[in-house]
């Protein structure tokens, strides 16, 4: 006797569910991904061969080929802290509301006696129509005092903890970088980063003898 045939029938698979939970996923990922926002302002850094990323809570100096200087208090842990003893040293006597502002301003470029009228703007400045800290004269060099009120801030920690860049222009005047370096000098500071665009070691040279060993 012969076996009954089982009738075959295809197989339909609603893939409704699943497309909803891609797309979900991936609303998620482009919502939840934080983007790096674009330099205020921009410098071309030199190369080197390092590769070690610089971290991004960061007291960050940038250095402009015009020689302008700018600070960033990218650390937030001890930016209030900064910003209210600079307050209160150079007796720059910021209101409330003045100091909430200067909390919220990414790039600080101006003179002590300019900074009252730039957190009155109706408008912020842009990083790059600011005249940037005094800092080549050393007899009013600003960037002095800011460091002082960053290590101010860092009283009692281990100065080892303190993230302090330089971000310098390839085309940058050395006069203007000696002066920064000027001003961590006269606040105890004497390590500090160099932020550089990272190239390929020369052929041949050791670091990439030891690099080709590494990959093996």
């Amino acid at each position: 006797m012969g076996r009954a045939k089982i009738p075959r029938k295809s197989t339909n698979i609603d893939m409704t569910a699943m497309c909803d939970v891609a797309f979900l996923l991936l609303s998620f990922f482009i919502l939840a991904t934080k983007t790096k926002p674009p330099e205020a302002v921009a410098v071309i850094t030199p190369s080197s061969v390092s590769t070690k990323v610089a971290k991004e809570e960061a007291i960050l100096v940038t250095l402009t080929k015009e020689g302008k200087v700018y600070l960033m208090l990218g650390d937030k842990a001890h930016k209030n802290a900064i910003l209210d003893d600079i307050n209160t040293t150079k007796a720059l006597g910021l209101s409330a509301t003045e100091m909430a502002k200067l909390r919220k301003t990414e790039f600080i470029g101006v003179p002590f006696n300019q900074l009252k009228s730039l957190l009155n703007l109706s408008e912020p400045m842009e990083p790059g129509k600011m005249p940037g800290i005094p800092c080549i004269d050393s007899t009013n060099n600003e960037l002095t005092d800011w460091i002082r009120s960053v290590t101010n801030a860092y009283k009692g920690e281990n100065m080892d903890n303190l993230n302090l860049l330089v971000k310098g222009d390839n085309a940058a005047k050395y006069p203007v970088f000696k002066s920064i370096k000027e001003s961590f000098k006269r606040n105890d500071i004497y390590k500090f980063k160099v932020v550089t665009n990272s190239e390929a070691p020369p052929a041949g040279s050791e670091l990439a003898n030891d690099k080709a060993i590494e990959k093996k």
